[in-house]
């Protein structure tokens, strides 16, 4: 698991927060309506959830029921982020950083206790299926990654893309792809390769069996389709910090380009 990243990434977060002005602290992010604190807050929000329902096994009673489909799903729980981040604004910086360390460390030391192969997990971005620990504890990590990138971004203050931080973050994205080709339809054995340079990038495969289609780390002998982009693009397009139209500039796809275009559907973030 990725779970030696977690003390590490929540340091970086910490000491960016410490060094920010009264102004930066304000500053936009690309999330609609939020500033600096408010990402900053939900990502305290983040780690109080995880604990408060994986750890302690509390519902609360309020909590909604699931809802029916992914687009209600989506807006359930926006609804639940942006109550969260309202109610927490009148916590101040300093408080919120002390909070932030506290809680990463429970964070880290509940996901560090977990088997990793265990089936406990849910990634909703994959499928609606249970998903082994370390699939989900990947899925933590790169929301807290992500959640930094966005504060940094706002600040102008670069940071944490060496590919021993960006490469998990990638290698975990890549399982949304299965669920964007769901509904495509091509010949079992049908291949897409998906290439993401760099030192933090790799390579992938899509394969269609009977039913579904496969994700497996590797190249194939003859794709249908080979899409490539760069790591940057990759990560911002599948975390919908940047927009189909902007991306495709950076993207090349050969081969059968209606059926490489379904890598940039891949949605890899739930908030």
């Amino acid at each position: 698991m990725v779970t030696h990243l977690f003390p590490p990434e929540r340091a970086s977060l910490v000491g960016l927060l410490e060094s920010l002005s009264v102004e930066q602290w304000q500053a936009e992010t690309v999330c609609p309506g939020w500033s600096v604190k408010d990402v900053a807050l939900h990502l305290l929000g983040d780690d109080l959830g995880l604990l408060s329902r994986r750890r302690d096994g509390f519902a609360p009673p309020e909590a909604p029921g699931e809802p029916g489909g992914w687009q209600e799903q989506m807006a359930s729980l926006d609804r639940l982020n942006q109550t969260w981040v309202e109610a927490a604004r009148r916590i101040s910086p300093p408080l919120l950083r002390e909070l932030l360390v506290f809680t990463g460390e429970a964070t880290w030391r509940y996901l560090a206790s977990l088997d990793p192969f265990a089936l406990e997990g849910r990634v909703s971005w994959v499928g609606p299926e249970p998903v082994p620990n370390w699939l989900d504890v990947a899925r933590e990590y790169t929301e807290r990654w992500t959640h930094q990138q966005q504060i940094r971004d706002a600040v102008g203050v670069p940071g944490l893309k060496e590919p021993a931080f960006l490469g998990p973050v990638l290698a975990t994205f890549v399982h949304a792809l299965p669920r964007a080709f769901t509904g495509v339809q091509a010949p079992e054995g049908t291949a897409v390769e998906v290439v993401v340079g760099g030192e933090a990038g790799g390579c992938w495969v899509l394969t269609r069996t009977r039913d579904a289609w496969r994700l497996a780390v590797g190249t194939a002998a003859e794709p249908l389709a080979r899409v490539a982009l760069d790591a940057e693009t990759a990560w911002r397009l599948w975390t919908k910090g940047i927009g189909q139209d902007a991306a495709r500039a950076a993207v090349s796809i050969a081969g059968d380009r209606a059926l490489g275009r379904r890598v940039l559907d891949a949605v890899a973030i739930i908030g």
